[in-house]
């Protein structure tokens, strides 16, 4: 089915839709969550309220941007402030293996490159970590990031390039093994 369809639907009440809506969107939203927030409980609480207040503001959704870009805004804001009232944004505990878990096969590395990588990625600033996740990690257009997060395209960009700058250089004496 459409998914203009399906939002019609759901607007007019029909729970089946609004249950098949979540059921196109909950992955993607959730792993977004996780790797945001960086905790499997939390993540699971910003994925609920994320579809809460998606399906409470459907009203408001007008279809200039695709659906899921318009989710993925609500899903970064509920999570950011989310982070912001329990103050996690710098005692993050997950292990970077266990994001890569998440819907996605296991590829191994050298243990000691993903202990530096995920430390390289907890201290970049908040929105270079922010861009970084959600455009190498989880594929995200910096149209995407750039409508999720209310910046320019051209802030996504530069905050990208930023952050892959800052962690060539923090891992730079793992190159040698690579090359």
């Amino acid at each position: 089915m459409d998914e203009r369809d399906l939002i019609t639907r759901v607007r007019a009440g029909d729970g089946v839709a609004e249950r098949a809506l979540y059921d196109a969107h909950v992955n993607r939203v959730y792993r977004l969550a996780y790797r945001l927030a960086g905790d499997d409980a939390l993540a699971q609480d910003f994925t609920q309220e994320t579809f809460i207040r998606a399906f409470d503001k459907l009203d408001t959704f007008r279809g200039d941007s695709a659906f899921s870009t318009w989710l993925h805004t609500i899903t970064t804001t509920v999570v950011l402030n989310g982070l912001r009232k329990v103050k996690r944004f710098r005692q993050r505990e997950t292990d970077i293996d266990d994001a890569h878990a998440v819907g996605v096969t296991r590829r191994e590395a050298e243990p000691d490159l993903k202990v530096r990588l995920n430390q390289a990625i907890d201290a970049l600033p908040d929105g270079y970590r922010t861009v970084f996740v959600m455009h190498d990690v989880e594929g995200f257009t910096h149209e995407e990031i750039g409508a999720a997060l209310g910046v320019e395209t051209g802030t996504s960009k530069a905050q990208l390039s930023r952050a892959r700058a800052k962690l060539r250089v923090t891992l730079a004496d793992f190159a040698g093994e690579w090359i």
